[in-house]
């Protein structure tokens, strides 16, 4: 049997993996950079060229999902957070495939939610799932995903939208100042603007007066440095503001997720943050999200899991 292509895209970093058809696991796993190429189809075909000279069969590929960074509305699809632009019939085509599903990435990440196990997410603070309830998910990368699943029957809905811009709300004093600071610079400003990696630094130049790199930040941060500590616990009290709004919104009573490339790699810094007690402080329904459980997700490629889903049920439906 032929093995499909899935792909993972985000603002920095494409994974592209090869899956046969009816199986849980990947045959083969990559990161490629981005910025190391011009446009996708050059990525793609980088990807199977290494695949294949890695022993893989790549010939036969006729079947694709990628789930991208993005809205996807029609055919042609261009990157909010990365210059690539491109057409799906016509990347469907310069690849030979019978099939190609373009996805929102966090819409595809949605869809694993329901399917994770223990091992593959961490618990935050208190709250009982509701079986067969919406699922909330957020994850700050390079920008800001939102996404959920809502049940349908025996089957799952993903949610694709774009909630990471919706506006910033600021909840403290020093929310205001960051705020007064992103005003001057953007005119509107969403919960993206803080919540992403560029919004680590855009935190950092409004409280420190420092212009430093996300990942300095953080790793100082893990250190002694008070300043970026600040920087960060003020990143986490936000995320859990606006990850109690998505909850309250979709009714996320089975629980919201937290996923993206920043929070993992802040370690006890974000279980040890007032992100719980940011996420239920929402006043007379408090009481409400201290019932929702919130998770951060462990597994490495859930996105993957996600879109493999979504093409199955894509190619059923042509059948």
């Amino acid at each position: 049997m032929n093995a499909r292509l899935l792909a993972d895209i985000g603002g920095t970093n494409a994974r592209f993996a090869l899956q046969q058809a009816g199986s849980d696991g990947f045959a083969d796993i990559e990161v490629l950079a981005c910025s190391a190429y011009p446009v996708i189809e050059d990525a793609v075909r980088a990807y199977l060229a290494r695949a294949a000279a890695r022993g893989l069969a790549t010939d036969g590929i006729r079947h694709a999902a990628i789930a991208i960074a993005n809205p996807v509305e029609g055919d042609e699809v261009s990157m909010t957070n990365h210059c690539w632009r491109f057409s799906i019939s016509a990347l469907k085509a310069e690849l030979g495939l019978d099939t190609l599903l373009v996805v929102n990435d966090f819409a595809a990440l949605a869809m694993s939610l329901p399917h994770l196990k223990a091992e593959q997410r961490e618990r935050i603070g208190g709250g009982i799932e509701q079986p067969g309830k919406a699922i909330g998910l957020i994850g700050p990368g390079t920008g800001l995903g939102v996404s959920g699943v809502v049940p349908c029957g025996a089957r799952w809905m993903p949610l694709a939208g774009e909630g990471g811009h919706v506006s910033f709300a600021p909840v403290t004093r020093q929310e205001m100042k960051i705020l007064q600071a992103l005003w001057e610079e953007h005119g509107h400003v969403s919960a993206e603007r803080l919540l992403s990696g560029a919004g680590l630094e855009s935190i950092h130049r409004a409280l420190a007066g420092q212009r430093l790199g996300a990942p300095e930040i953080t790793g100082r941060a893990l250190g002694s440095s008070v300043a970026c500590r600040e920087t960060v616990e003020t990143f986490c009290a936000v995320l859990g503001s606006v990850a109690g709004n998505v909850a309250l919104t979709l009714g996320a009573t089975g629980g919201m997720y937290i996923g993206g490339g920043i929070v993992p790699r802040l370690g006890w810094l974000f279980t040890a943050s007032r992100f719980r007690e940011r996420f239920e402080g929402k006043g007379r329904l408090s009481s409400y999200l201290a019932r929702i459980p919130t998770w951060l997700i462990t597994e490495e490629y859930p996105a993957l899991r996600g879109v493999a889903a979504m093409l199955d049920d894509d190619i059923t439906t042509q059948r």
